[in-house]
């Protein structure tokens, strides 16, 4: 890697964990040069400015995550691809097989020390959504959520582009996002000191779980 490329991953890294701990204007470009370990001027004549600096670290992040899901999520896009040219169905049990590997391989991102900075740049934006949220929400949101719609759909026999699809949806996207918005709380009602692999294997048994019992509603009109 060469020596900018260095500099520049430096900045992305230390930025995603600072603005995540002191948000955009909490975070002046000392603090952000200081946690990189690099020159203040290294700002400017890699990203022009803080703002360039900060949307830049949201598509750093779109990339991280991509690393962990694209592959699934490009294996999964084409077989629904195929399906739609040949105008056949998703069957109930290919769609319940896929989800299930989505939400075993986000579960064990989400309780990952890792996700840590994510999470808190993350939960800033969703309270005061920025250009940067618009970066993550386009390049890496948008695109499992609708995966998950099409798959949740299939499950419970629904249009996935119907409002209660979307909903239904969302909200099992809520019920693993738990993991890490809710961590110490997670910690505190299991009576774990630390999430190591057994309890990671507990997590990824319960995600399988949520999966396996999504079903049509009794008495819901689709």
């Amino acid at each position: 890697m060469l020596r900018s490329d260095v500099t520049r991953e430096k900045l992305l890294t230390a930025s995603l964990d600072v603005f995540g701990r002191y948000g955009f204007d909490g975070a002046s470009t000392r603090k952000l040069a200081d946690s990189a370990g690099v020159n203040l001027q290294a700002i400017p004549y890699y990203f022009g400015s803080k703002e360039g600096l900060y949307v830049a670290t949201a598509e750093y992040l779109t990339s991280i995550i991509g690393e962990h899901v694209g592959e699934l999520r490009q294996k999964i896009g084409a077989r629904l691809v195929e399906l739609d040219s040949r105008g056949e169905p998703l069957a109930e049990t290919e769609a319940r097989n896929f989800l299930t590997e989505i939400v075993q391989t986000m579960v064990v991102l989400f309780v990952s020390r890792q996700s840590e900075s994510w999470a808190r740049f993350l939960i800033r934006e969703q309270m005061e959504p920025t250009e940067a949220f618009a970066r993550v929400y386009e390049g890496v949101m948008r695109p499992m959520i609708e995966i998950g719609r099409r798959l949740i759909g299939a499950i419970i026999r629904e249009d996935p582009g119907s409002e209660h699809v979307k909903l239904r949806t969302l909200s099992f996207v809520g019920s693993l996002l738990v993991f890490r918005m809710a961590h110490a709380a997670v910690l505190a009602q299991m009576e774990w000191e630390v999430i190591g692999q057994e309890q990671v294997e507990i997590v990824r048994s319960l995600a399988a779980e949520l999966v396996a019992v999504l079903g049509p509603l009794e008495g819901h009109a689709a």
